[in-house]
């Protein structure tokens, strides 16, 4: 299964759960569950609903495609 989020990365880098993402963006359990496992992935809105609450740019919470600008 492909990446495509580091929502359970980030999580972990500041020491935080799945539940207490949960409730900042008003989700529930499972369903922030399936985000850090990456068999569901949120909506834009969502994502930068999660990057508030992590406090982190957005782009921090999507997998890069390793390509470089031109």
């Amino acid at each position: 299964m492909r990446k495509y989020n580091r929502i359970k990365v980030v999580l972990a880098e500041q020491d935080r759960t799945s539940s207490w993402l949960a409730q900042q963006v008003g989700r529930d359990k499972s369903t922030v569950s399936r985000w850090c496992s990456n068999s569901v992935q949120p909506t834009v809105e969502v994502l930068f609903k999660i990057a508030e609450a992590l406090e982190v740019d957005v782009r921090e919470l999507l997998v890069s495609t390793g390509r470089k600008r031109d």
